[in-house]
């Protein structure tokens, strides 16, 4: 079952009893589906390429979509007010008209830890990929591969795998294969030398949280932590919050 965006109440529009077992103390002569997922998808077309890709790999599933982060902040507060079925999947474009959808992935994965949120995108490149799998994206699809392709990838969720377009998964693998050319003494353990305080700043930010997140998980001051930020990122000769997780997730910190 789809619904738009547009002239719902909220996520869940005739799904579970509040309970989220589907049981409301009455019998219906239907019985609402069990499973649900939201789209955050500004492009309208797309929005309904996705929903029918959903209903191809989930028959089950129901399907509310939001066109901007404010509009499916909405409706995730309607449903943390009144669950109706429980949120499984969300399936999140990155680049949405008042914000990168990586920060509603981050809200997904702390606020349902039993959801899957999934990176829909134009996207392939180690910024984007690293960044949105440090925020909690449990799989990552291009838009731009086929939908058979797609659809496949999703139902791997029922499998227990992540959905990952091949060139994404191709991508990862690479990252992290061990170069010929490098011998494996040929650097320390931890050639940047990491202080304590520096190490636990990185892994929360490897983890997923924002600075002023992981400034309030230690009890530092926002700018205290930034500061730190500052000092890794020198030390590891990176510049960005994906190359940093990167250098985490080879430092067995992820």
């Amino acid at each position: 079952m789809v619904q738009s965006g547009e002239g719902q109440g909220g996520l869940g529009q005739g799904g579970l009893g509040q309970d989220g077992s589907g049981q409301d103390g009455g019998a219906r002569p239907e019985a609402p589906a069990e499973r649900g997922c939201l789209i955050v998808e500004d492009r309208a077309d797309t929005r309904e390429w996705l929903a029918g890709l959903v209903a191809q790999a989930f028959p089950d599933m129901t399907v509310v979509t939001a066109a901007s982060l404010r509009e499916a902040r909405r409706r995730i507060e309607d449903h943390r007010t009144a669950p109706r079925w429980r949120l499984t999947l969300a399936i999140i474009d990155l680049g949405l008209p008042d914000g990168s959808g990586t920060e509603l992935v981050r809200e997904i994965a702390e606020g349902f830890p039993e959801a899957q949120p999934v990176v829909a995108t134009i996207y392939d490149d180690d910024l984007h990929l690293f960044d949105s799998l440090a925020a909690g994206a449990r799989g990552y699809i291009l838009k731009q591969d086929d939908p058979d392709q797609v659809a496949a990838c999703l139902r791997r969720i029922d499998g227990g795998e992540p959905p990952l377009s091949p060139s994404i998964a191709r991508r990862i693998l690479e990252r992290f294969r061990p170069r010929p050319d490098i011998k494996p003494d040929a650097r320390p353990a931890d050639e940047a030398r990491l202080s304590p305080r520096e190490t636990e700043v990185l892994t929360l930010l490897a983890r997923g949280m924002s600075g002023p997140e992981a400034a309030r998980a230690i009890g530092l001051k926002p700018q205290t932590v930034a500061g730190y930020v500052k000092v890794i990122y020198q030390k590891l000769h990176v510049t960005s919050r994906a190359e940093a997780v990167l250098a985490a997730a080879q430092r067995g910190l992820t």
